[in-house]
């Protein structure tokens, strides 16, 4: 009788490594790894033999990058989504994907079980688990770190059991970052992150790029053009998404754009500490809000301003699969149906600086604008405006003006 199959999302680290002996020795199933290509770069090297060398059947390498970046980032950054503040959802918007193509290969291979090696104190073995839940309620979900049956609790212990069951790998049980790559962002965890009270030891930390005071000490102009909220030029040369962020990624990272240290509030209720390199990305986030501002009328703007903080605590929850974000995202992009022109700005040290926006479609009207006296707008029209304007405030004012006269004060 053939074995059952469990498909595991495989990124090649010391931890999915040791869950593939793991599942065969306590579950006796077969294992099929998939891999999702989001833009990992040289972290896919060699993952098929190491993957096969720990026992799988198989391992799935599946290339999402263009997806990735046309379904799930262009959205994100159409609605400016940007939990508490500052983090541009790098890992928060890939899970979702990973989900998707982790469902697909388990479909293809008629595996019964997915299995995923996010810790129990993350916000990743939700992400992954919900959008397994939207798209196939019916497979059974195996979080290796919450099962009872795993007792590695370091990367020690799972060295050591890799070595017992005849498994050597080029791992090395020295403490270093915990990170997370693809082709918007690095995130990086643990060390001296673990303790806000301590700098980020950014000489040891930074993969793409340089921090401000080592870029270089001349500026750099670039120009990004839009198409419907849609990222589609760089400098006027036309490029697909995800070569547009390759190439934003250089720059930026040359001008030490996008490191972020934040101290973040996580599903599960604790706080975490983190630093995130997103140069590309915090690039093109300045940018599609730069155009926005010419483009978008005053009501719109407050309203998508809600509905972009709205989308990313839905991105960050891990509920991408939900109508509750295919409904954000509808209203989103309706609001962008005008946003096109070209956005120039200047890199320069960590700062982005603007050097000028146009659109065809722009609301600023210099006869309006003008301190110039103009047809299009006479000043006397203003005080009737603030007049029934500041009405509540003014009936207010007479009314405690009445009630201190009563009270003698």
């Amino acid at each position: 009788m053939a074995k059952e199959k469990v498909i595991l999302a495989y990124s090649g680290g010391l931890d999915t490594t040791a869950i593939i002996p793991w599942l065969k020795e306590n579950f006796d199933y077969e294992v099929v790894c998939v891999c999702v290509d989001c833009g990992q770069g040289n972290e896919l090297d060699g993952l098929e033999e190491r993957a096969k060398y720990c026992g799988a059947e198989k391992l799935y390498i599946e290339n999402v990058i263009d997806e990735f970046c046309d379904e799930y980032i262009v959205p994100c950054v159409q609605a400016h989504a940007v939990y508490e503040n500052k983090y541009l959802l790098g890992t928060s918007m890939a899970r979702p994907l990973i989900a998707k193509k982790l469902v697909e290969i388990a479909r293809k291979e008629g595996a019964t079980a997915i299995c995923h090696g996010a810790t129990g104190k993350g916000n990743d073995q939700i992400r992954f688990e919900l959008g397994i839940k939207a798209l196939a309620p019916d497979l059974k979900i195996i979080a290796a770190w919450r099962n009872d049956k795993w007792t590695l609790d370091s990367r020690e212990s799972e060295i050591e059991y890799c070595k017992q069951h005849g498994i050597e790998l080029p791992f090395s049980a020295d403490n270093s970052y915990s990170r997370d790559r693809n082709i918007w962002h690095i995130s990086h965890e643990g060390l001296e992150l673990e303790d806000p009270a301590n700098e980020p030891n950014f000489e040891h930390l930074l993969v793409l790029g340089v921090t401000p005071e080592k870029a270089p000490n001349e500026g750099e102009y670039v120009s990004l053009s839009f198409e419907k909220g849609v990222p589609t030029a760089v400098n006027g040369k036309k490029m697909k998404v995800s070569e547009i962020i390759t190439e934003l990624n250089k720059l930026g990272g040359k001008h030490g754009i996008g490191i972020i240290d934040i101290v973040e509030n996580r599903v599960v209720g604790m706080k975490s500490r983190g630093v995130y390199e997103t140069p590309g990305g915090t690039i093109l986030y300045e940018a599609h809000q730069q155009l926005e501002e010419l483009i978008l009328d005053r009501d719109t703007y407050r309203e998508k301003e809600e509905m972009g903080n709205k989308f990313a605590q839905i991105v960050y929850e891990g509920k991408w699969f939900s109508p509750l974000r295919e409904a954000c995202q509808a209203f989103i992009e309706k609001t962008q149906e005008y946003v096109t022109g070209e956005v120039k700005f200047k890199l320069y040290k960590g700062n982005i600086i603007k050097a000028g926006t146009t659109s065809p479609y722009s609301l600023y009207n210099e006869k309006i604008a003008s301190f110039t006296t103009g047809d299009l707008y006479d000043h006397h029209d203003a005080e009737g405006f603030i007049n029934l304007f500041g009405l509540s405030t003014k009936v207010r004012a007479m009314k405690m003006q009445e009630v201190n006269k009563k009270n003698g004060k």
